[in-house]
C-alpha cells in the first residue's frame, strides 16, 4: 500500500512563503494527476492546485499568481510553492496522487498557519 508523506507546513506571517512537499513511500509508476487540497476549520476540503501527467497546471482562483505546483514523477513527489501567504490560506493541506489505473492516494495532511 502506498503512503504519502507531506512536509513543509508551519507558522508564517502574512506575506511570507512556504514550500510543501509530498513524497510517496514507494515509486508509483503510472501517475496521472498530482494535486493539493486544503481544509480550513469548519469548512469542507477544497481543491487548491493540480498538475497533470502532461504538465498542465490548474489552480483555484484564490491562489493564482501566488502558488506554484510542480512534480517530479521519477521521485513520485509533488510540491507546492506558496508565496505571499494570507491568513485565509490557513488550513490543513493534503496531497493527492491518482494513477491511470484508478487508484487514488491521499496524504495525512500538514498544517499551514498564516498570522496577520
Amino acid at each position: 500500500q502506498v503512503q504519502l508523506v507531506e512536509s513543509g507546513g508551519g507558522l508564517v506571517q502574512a506575506g511570507g512563503s512556504l514550500r510543501l512537499s509530498c513524497a510517496a513511500s514507494r515509486r508509483i509508476f503510472d501517475i496521472n494527476d498530482m494535486g493539493w487540497y486544503r481544509q480550513a476549520p469548519g469548512k469542507e476540503r477544497e481543491f487548491v492546485a493540480t498538475v497533470t501527467s502532461g504538465g498542465g497546471t490548474y489552480y483555484v482562483d484564490s491562489v493564482k499568481g501566488r502558488f506554484t505546483i510542480s512534480r517530479d514523477s521519477a521521485k513520485s513527489t509533488v510540491y507546492l510553492q506558496m508565496n505571499n501567504l494570507k491568513p485565509e490560506d490557513t488550513a490543513v493541506y493534503y496531497c493527492r496522487i491518482s494513477e491511470f489505473g484508478g487508484d487514488v492516494y491521499w496524504g495525512q495532511g500538514t498544517q499551514v498557519t498564516v498570522s496577520s
